[in-house]
């Protein structure tokens, strides 16, 4: 499994979501799984790998929170059924990929 946050340059949750990210890996005992961060720079850069937005998670290429939203550089917002946030919360950490049973999954936690 590769795991990827991308940002934008001076992100100002760049942090928040590593952390929230690291504690949901640990949360399903993936705790030595690490993962990179990436400075999505340009607009060109954006729309190659579908960047919708400062922080996206990406797990095996896959944006774990798409909404349709078109690529670009911007900060990204997170709906939940009740508010939107600037950083995905940790009960919204993704229920994982939907490969097959051996690869990891990350789960939907409440905070």
């Amino acid at each position: 499994m590769e795991t990827e946050v991308l940002v934008v340059p001076g992100c100002p949750n760049e942090q928040t979501v590593a952390d929230r990210l690291r504690r949901a890996l640990a949360d399903i005992g993936l705790r030595e799984t690490g993962f990179t961060t990436r400075v999505i720079a340009d607009q060109t850069e954006a729309e190659r790998v579908g960047f919708a937005g400062s922080p996206t998670i990406l797990v095996d290429g896959r944006d774990l929170f798409t909404e349709g939203r078109p690529p670009g550089l911007a900060c990204r917002v997170y709906r939940t059924p009740t508010a939107f946030y600037d950083v995905v919360a940790d009960a919204e950490v993704v229920e994982g990929s939907q490969e097959p049973a051996d690869q990891t999954q990350l789960a939907r936690r409440a905070t």
